[in-house]
């Protein structure tokens, strides 16, 4: 089964996709990795404010099969974290590059995402 990945994204090896928007970028997990963890029910995400580097784990998704780190893909700071997605951890499943994301982060770097995966890579990596 081949999971959708949205053309306008770039992709990190770990799963987590990024939506640049100017100096700031939003970040979700992929329609692959909740199709791995199967029933999110817990979402624990990074508070705003927060000064985070590209690989870092900073929030934590648990599903009925596990618990797994999320990793921010870019350096920068948490200027806002999904609300809606911790009060329906669902949304995480339901609708991964939407509703589902989980949380914006001002670039410290923009270049930094030009070192992420392509929708391409990613999807060969996944395939």
């Amino acid at each position: 089964m081949s999971s959708h990945v949205p053309a306008d994204l770039k992709y990190a090896k770990s799963h987590e996709w990024l939506r640049l928007e100017g100096d700031h970028a939003t970040v979700g997990i992929t329609d692959h990795a909740q199709h791995e963890l199967t029933d999110v029910v817990f979402v624990e995400l990074p508070a705003v404010g927060r000064k985070i580097k590209a690989g870092e784990a900073c929030a934590v998704v648990e599903s009925v099969k596990t618990a797994s780190d999320i990793y921010s893909p870019v350096t920068g700071e948490v200027i806002e974290a999904n609300q809606a997605v911790v009060t329906n951890p669902a949304l995480a499943n339901s609708d991964p590059y939407g509703t589902g994301w989980f949380f914006k982060v001002k670039l410290a770097n923009a270049a930094e995402a030009a070192g992420l995966l392509s929708p391409a890579q990613y999807s060969a990596q996944i395939g």
